[in-house]
């Protein structure tokens, strides 16, 4: 059951701190996904919650449900209008020399029969290239790894986890496709949507702020400061 994870509820929105392994979708695989618990978020509406946005089936933290199909089309315009302040945060690989930064890297999908299909960094100008725009913060520093703080303004595939090892040049702790010699050190890819906010004519935005995840702590880190927009 989901119930126990809802940081925000009104008339409109659900905000569900998602647990990791749990996909959006159902997956290929038959495994449980959001699909089969959305009955149970109904709260007296008739309709069932539909997801706005997606999360990786790693990514924990902050997922938007729309409680009916008006409030759905308003919360999706405001993500394709980049009008959601959303952010992130991420244990990498390695310590950024850099305090902070801006990565610019468009993205574009790969295909090989040997490994699959993945994002890849791309020139701007390349085709079926997607822009895609990261800010990113170091927070702390511990045994050889860091926890980045990232604000995304594009919502692209993959794109903290490419971001990550291309633009910060060390990939997410455990990320199995990105970062392949780090992935023995978590049991998921160590992705968490800390927060999310999103704007409303005549009303508070629909906000919540996800708790720190029990396996970031068990990597030696404390919960952050949260951004000072929050």
């Amino acid at each position: 059951m989901l119930a126990d994870k809802i940081l925000f509820i009104d008339g409109e929105a659900i905000i569900l701190d998602k647990p990791a392994g749990l996909p959006v979708d159902a997956p290929r695989d038959g495994a449980t996904s959001l699909v089969n618990h959305l009955q149970s978020l109904t709260f007296g509406f008739r309709r069932w919650p539909v997801a706005v946005h997606r999360l990786d089936r790693d990514t924990s933290g902050c997922l938007l449900l729309a409680r009916h199909p008006k409030a759905a089309g308003r919360f999706t315009a405001a993500f394709e209008a980049r009008q959601v302040s959303k952010s992130y945060l991420a244990i990498v690989s390695g310590i950024p020399a850099e305090a902070q930064g801006t990565v610019h890297l468009a993205l574009r999908k790969t295909s090989t029969a040997a490994a699959g299909w993945r994002m890849v960094g791309a020139d701007a100008g390349a085709r079926d290239a997607k822009p895609a725009v990261s800010h990113w913060q170091l927070l702390a520093a511990h045994d050889g790894r860091a926890l980045v703080r990232f604000r995304p303004e594009t919502g692209r595939t993959h794109q903290l986890r490419v971001h990550a090892l291309e633009g910060l040049g060390h990939a997410i702790v455990g990320d199995p496709i990105y970062g392949r010699s780090t992935a023995s050190a978590a049991r998921r890819t160590l992705l968490h949507a800390e927060h999310l906010s999103v704007p409303r004519d005549g009303k508070p935005p629909v906000a919540a702020h996800a708790p720190f995840p029990a396996d970031f702590a068990a990597m030696g880190f404390a919960p952050p400061p949260p951004p000072a927009d929050d």
